[in-house]
């Protein structure tokens, strides 16, 4: 596991920063797309509903790659290279609504549908690069 230097755990843990997350296709392509995320107890954890592009490429192990720019100076940045450690729809409604109010201000992920089940992706970072 590597550790996230300090100069940059602001953008994980304090700015409204958004994480570009590099998976892999069935095909072996690379599929990018931006997400809301957050950093607790070491790793990154993204939040989406089963079906999407990026969840049916997620598994425990997959390797994934994010890219956070901060959102005050585009020439800052970290990337984190890792894989996904856990994979859970436990608790995913109210880490949503979570992430809603770190991107939103709202109290309640504004989009909830009854039909979606959302899930909880962990991904132990492994590498790390910086600039800025």
């Amino acid at each position: 596991m590597a550790d996230i230097p300090a100069g940059f755990l602001d953008l994980l843990t304090q700015k409204k920063a958004f994480a570009n997350i590099a998976t892999l296709q069935p095909d072996g392509s690379p599929q990018v797309t931006p997400v809301w995320f957050d950093y607790t107890n070491g790793v990154v954890r993204v939040n989406t509903t089963t079906g999407r592009v990026k969840g049916r490429n997620l598994s425990v192990g997959s390797k994934v790659a994010l890219s956070i720019l901060d959102p005050d100076n585009p020439y800052r940045y970290i990337q984190i290279r890792g894989a996904v450690s856990n994979k859970t729809t436990d608790g995913a409604v109210a880490h949503i609504d979570s992430l809603a109010k770190k991107y939103l201000d709202k109290d309640v992920y504004p989009w909830h549908s009854a039909k979606d089940t959302r899930v909880i992706y962990e991904i132990t970072p492994a590498a790390t690069q910086t600039m800025g």
